[in-house]
């Protein structure tokens, strides 16, 4: 299949999972570009309700970045205990506040560039934030879903997260970047599971290459 091919059949897919998942958003609870930084820091290796849970006391007892930036570790720690990893995830935080305060002026920056130099955030944090607080295309998110999903649909025949999101970025049309990623993680709940796909049900089976039906 030719690469403008491969891109019609992607925006084929888009099309009909916009239809499906009209309101396809971030799942994460956040009213600021601050909350989702720390919610996306926490959602590693976490469910997003759980990590909703969690946050819901966190953003009550931390408003600002000076807040997380002197923040007592230990009090911190027990707070997020229950995401996981949560010595490394409670270092993370507290290095990405004090981060913003010395070069930012304690606010979250809008560029892929400064996002990446805070401590604990990499490209799929910066995208996450990019995308979702500030409305920046600026890459493709890459989780469990998007590579599961990417793979059956042949977008990709990688594992790896930083070759699957350029080769999204080549076939997802730029406007669609902060979407795309949503769209397969509702779709891969509903239908696309991890052990069992739903082909006979899938509303884009006739798309996949890997459907059973």
């Amino acid at each position: 299949m030719s690469v403008d091919d491969q891109k019609a059949r992607t925006r084929a897919i888009i099309r009909k999972l916009k239809k499906r998942f009209p309101d396809a958003n971030c799942s994460l609870t956040q009213r600021s570009p601050l909350q989702l930084l720390v919610a996306t820091i926490l959602s590693a290796q976490c469910t997003d309700a759980r990590v909703n849970i969690v946050t819901k006391d966190l953003f009550k007892r931390y408003k600002t970045t000076k807040d997380y930036a002197e923040a007592d570790p230990e009090e911190l720690s027990e707070i997020i205990r229950s995401t996981g990893f949560f010595r490394n995830k409670t270092k993370s935080i507290l290095g990405m506040a004090q981060g913003l305060l010395e070069k930012h002026q304690g606010k979250v920056p809008r560029t892929m560039d400064e996002l990446t130099k805070l401590p604990g955030v990499g490209r799929k944090t910066a995208n996450v934030v990019l995308g979702n607080a500030f409305g920046i295309d600026e890459g493709v998110v890459v989780d469990t879903h998007v590579t599961r999903i990417s793979n059956r649909l042949k977008l990709t025949k990688h594992k790896d997260a930083v070759k699957i999101e350029q080769d999204l970025m080549r076939l997802v049309p730029k406007s669609d970047w902060t979407l795309f990623p949503h769209l397969m993680i509702l779709h891969g709940r509903a239908t696309c599971q991890a052990r069992k796909p739903r082909c006979e049900e899938c509303l884009i089976n006739i798309l996949c290459p890997s459907s059973a039906v």
